[in-house]
């Protein structure tokens, strides 16, 4: 039956959304397991303009997942240090078992627990893909909006 594994890859594909968002939220928020770690070739912290800008091969790793891009501008309270959004870009991965998202660039916005995605952003789940013009996948309510979007589901006969 189709119904079934639809149902299937449309719960995964909303797994894979989540996985942007939760990579900076609060603790009453959707929260990643253990530290985050950030690499890149060079940074520059502007602590007049509460921002720090990561580039050339920059990696954002937790313990489960991670989220690669060319450039990374990191926007952050001055009390605190707690972040309020991020703009990923360039060549954006974002990698969590066998699933996937990719975009040109990605922007997580804290306080709308929101993480948007565009230039031709694909979520990959398996065999499964799904495209569009924008991606944007609210975290709290725990669903995905796709602009244009496509489905590609790989037929198979279930066991």
């Amino acid at each position: 039956m189709l119904l079934p594994h639809i149902t299937r890859t449309i719960i995964s594909l909303c797994l894979v959304l989540t996985l942007a968002g939760v990579l900076f939220a609060e603790p009453e928020k959707p929260k990643v397991k253990g530290p985050i770690t950030v690499t890149s070739e060079t940074l520059m912290a502007d602590n007049k303009a509460h921002t720090a800008l990561f580039e050339k091969n920059v990696i954002a790793k937790t313990p489960d997942m991670s989220m690669h891009a060319d450039r990374m501008l990191i926007f952050y309270r001055e009390n605190g240090g707690e972040v309020t959004k991020i703009e990923a870009s360039g060549n954006v991965r974002l990698f969590r078992e066998n699933r996937a998202i990719t975009a040109n660039n990605a922007t997580y916005y804290a306080d709308e627990e929101k993480v948007v995605f565009t230039g031709d952003p694909k979520a990959i789940d398996g065999d499964n893909v799904v495209t569009g013009t924008k991606m944007t996948y609210f975290i709290k309510e725990d669903r995905s909006q796709i602009e244009h979007s496509k489905v590609f589901l790989k037929n198979r006969k279930d066991k």
